[in-house]
């Protein structure tokens, strides 16, 4: 092959190995986030397995650190607000395999003696939104409660707007409903509520599963198998320009 002919191949050649490396990063980084998906199912799932502590005192709430408390079983005792739930669309939750969405789940306010606590009380079903289609399941009097501390969903920026109007939200943010429902005061957490079981089953709490999706196994080889092709496409590429540099 002359000079002309491996001077015109630096072009293609600097661009096939950019692209090269770029597509094995990306499948070095899908095994990394992997391992990270793995250790995270792992913490949730010991979290989950523990005993329900106390709640923790009103003074500590604003200095519980979320990596540590999240998905940790407490119990409280409390009093539903029954007049003040607020509902939250969701789809369905790969950690509550037992409900299938599309529904709302229904978001509580339990006074205690330190104040309120609001509570994920579980799932309904759109056609069970109004109140009075699980009147049974309005629990009243001082309950036991028991759940695990949840923080707020993140918001993205394809989640629809809160329709404060119509009492429906798009994002498990206590703070946020809160505010617009005049709760006053409450910690930056909630509990979701394993127990008690309300008459009628409705709304369904439920035990949560570390069921997180794992697909980064399969992302990183494609990420590798498109690296193969790429590698093999320049290959032939390179021997057609020596063929055509031939005599």
């Amino acid at each position: 092959m002359n000079a002309a002919r491996r001077k015109g191949l630096l072009t293609p050649a600097a661009a096939a190995f950019a692209a090269f490396a770029v597509l094995i990063g990306l499948g070095v980084w899908q095994l990394e986030r992997k391992v990270w998906k793995e250790t995270l199912i792992d913490a949730i799932g010991l979290q989950l397995a523990a005993a329900p502590i106390d709640l923790p005192p009103p003074a500590e709430w604003p200095r519980l650190d979320r990596a540590e408390w999240e998905f940790r079983p407490v119990r409280f005792a409390g009093e539903f607000r029954n007049d003040r739930e607020a509902l939250v669309y969701t789809s369905g939750s790969t950690l509550r395999p037992d409900t299938s969405g599309p529904g709302y789940w229904v978001f509580t306010p339990a006074e205690t003696r330190d104040g309120l606590v609001p509570v994920d009380r579980g799932f309904v079903p759109l056609d069970r939104k109004d109140v009075s289609s699980r009147g049974a399941g309005q629990l009243s009097g001082l309950l036991d409660i028991v759940g695990v501390l949840r923080w707020p969903d993140a918001r993205s920026w394809y989640t629809p707007n809160d329709d404060p109007a119509n009492n429906i939200w798009f994002v498990r943010d206590p703070l946020a409903i809160a505010a617009e429902k005049g709760w006053g005061p409450v910690p930056p957490f909630y509990v979701e509520q394993e127990a008690p079981l309300p008459p009628g089953g409705l709304p369904a709490p439920g035990k949560l599963r570390p069921n997180l999706p794992n697909n980064h196994l399969l992302y990183a080889i494609t990420w590798f198998g498109l690296a193969a092709v790429l590698a093999g496409v320049f290959a032939v590429f390179v021997r057609g320009r020596m063929r055509e540099s031939r005599p």
